[in-house]
């Protein structure tokens, strides 16, 4: 970081935090973006801020990838990590980024091969209970 709050790239944290904010209510949706808001007190202020500036709006907001793989790199990475409560929220998002139910099942087949079987059936089960609560 440089004087005045400018980051690199130019923008300013707070411009990074708007860009940031943005991406994430498009991806995860206004409701789960409000309730994360509504929860944050001064303990996690400062946590929220920063995935909101740097998961959102640096990471999501980069050109390189689209959101659909985004979202599969992400469902891959929460199996691995076995983030199960997390694994659910991407899956919400991963069908908002217009991956099918088809498409979200093959990634967890993959990532049955690569993070082991006992992930994957454990991310089964919860990518099952959230894709049915959506229909």
């Amino acid at each position: 970081m440089t004087d005045g709050g400018m980051t690199d790239g130019g923008m300013t944290d707070g411009e990074r935090h708007a860009r940031g904010m943005a991406t994430r209510r498009e991806v995860l949706g206004d409701a789960h973006v409000d309730r994360a808001e509504a929860r944050k007190d001064g303990f996690t202020a400062d946590f929220q801020d920063m995935i909101t500036r740097y998961a959102w709006g640096e990471i999501w907001s980069r050109p390189g990838l689209d959101r659909r793989t985004r979202s599969c790199i992400t469902l891959t990475a929460m199996v691995a990590g076995g983030h199960l409560e997390e694994l659910a929220m991407h899956v919400r998002a991963a069908v908002r980024n217009g991956l099918t139910h088809e498409e979200i099942k093959e990634v967890l087949l993959q990532t049955a091969i690569y993070c082991g079987v006992p992930a994957a059936n454990s991310a089964f089960a919860v990518a099952q209970r959230v894709l049915a609560e959506q229909e």
